[in-house]
């Protein structure tokens, strides 16, 4: 019967030629992630948020599973697009939402970004992060959610996790900052090291020139950090021996979340984000945080010098919280969902869902038990 399987199957495949656009491959992949299940969720939908459309994304098997909120990088660095990859297997044991944050993916497209511009502060994204979590909780009946913060998005999940702790589960970091001048010297100087040893003279040449880099507490010009990140991520200290995360960006054209209007947005949206927000994000400092009131949870890659992971994995060592487990990605930098996408949701089944099962927030019949 399987060989039977088998010739069928060939012979559709022989009548149906491969993809030739991006309707037919986005087709593809929607229908292989396809959420079938008869209790599932699978949308895409503009919520009302700080006072525009924003757009976030649903999937579950069992909408009755703890929630996880997912807070993406940058600023503007978009996760929904490269979810149908990098967050592939997730919702069979969580509800996950994708937010496109305010002036990033397609909220940008949603709104218009004269308007918006003036609004893309630090303290605004707060302000919506919260808002979110707020919509979350109602929207799925729950008291508590997770939430994941990657990166810039683990800012803004720190914070909430440490003015909020009555709306969290707990908290997953997962690049996270911490104390961003730091980390910014730590990543020019590794990258000045990695210049010198392979001799390379325009490295050597550009990184002297913003030399000394990240120092004192004037915002560091974004030129500056631009040609910083430049040979940082050419030795690679954003993607683990890769020059750049161009794979993973590749992957956004393939999203069945997304028009090509959408994606044709993607980096002028970045664009803007970066312009607005990144020199004010590099001043942040949270190494004040020394105790949370809810679980905390980081996956830090090894070879992470964009965000640096010693600064973060010091300042773990002596925060104090109800519980607390790092986690390393052996083969990754900053990247970590992408780079090592197993590991990603073995360590979320593994060490994040459980606080849930605890409580009592999974579906009835599909708790997984700690073995």
């Amino acid at each position: 019967m399987a060989a039977l399987l088998l010739v069928g199957l060939r012979a559709q495949a022989q009548e149906t030629p491969s993809p030739q656009c991006r309707a037919e491959a986005t087709k593809v992949i929607a229908d292989l992630r396809k959420i079938v299940a008869p209790g599932g969720v699978e949308r895409t939908e503009k919520v009302r948020i700080g006072g525009i459309d924003q757009w976030v994304s649903v999937r579950s098997r069992d909408r009755r599973n703890p929630v996880l909120l997912v807070l993406h990088g940058g600023p503007g660095w978009v996760a929904m697009p490269t979810s149908w990859y990098v967050a592939h297997g997730w919702d069979e044991f969580f509800t996950v939402i994708q937010w496109d944050q305010r002036g990033a993916g397609k909220t940008y497209v949603a709104n218009d970004p004269a308007t918006v511009a003036p609004t893309l502060t630090v303290e605004q994204m707060h302000a919506d992060a919260e808002e979110v979590v707020q919509w979350a909780r109602k929207a799925f009946g729950k008291q508590k959610i997770f939430v994941l913060g990657h990166s810039w998005g683990s800012i803004l999940g720190l914070t909430l996790a440490e003015k909020h702790p009555e709306w969290l589960h707990a908290y997953i970091g997962v690049g996270q900052g911490i104390d961003a001048m730091e980390s910014e010297r730590r990543g020019w100087a590794w990258a000045m090291q990695q210049a010198r040893a392979a001799k390379h003279e325009e490295a050597i040449r550009d990184l002297t020139s913003i030399a000394p880099y990240a120092t004192g507490k004037t915002p560091i010009a974004l030129k500056d950090v631009m040609l910083q990140r430049r040979w940082l991520n050419f030795f690679g200290g954003a993607v683990y021996r890769r020059p750049d995360a161009s794979f993973e960006a590749a992957a956004a054209a393939l999203s069945p979340e997304y028009t090509d209007e959408d994606v044709g947005q993607i980096w002028k949206a970045e664009e803007l984000s970066v312009g607005k927000l990144l020199t004010a994000v590099l001043t942040v400092d949270l190494s004040r945080v020394k105790r949370l009131k809810t679980p905390l949870v980081l996956f830090l890659g090894r070879h992470d010098y964009n965000v640096s992971a010693t600064v973060a994995a010091e300042w773990f060592a002596g925060v104090k919280a109800p519980s607390k487990q790092l986690v390393w990605f052996e083969q990754s930098a900053h990247e970590l969902m992408a780079e090592e996408p197993g590991k990603v949701l073995l360590s979320l089944v593994r060490h994040v869902r459980p606080i849930a099962e605890r409580a009592g927030d999974v579906a009835p019949d599909g708790a997984l038990k700690e073995r």
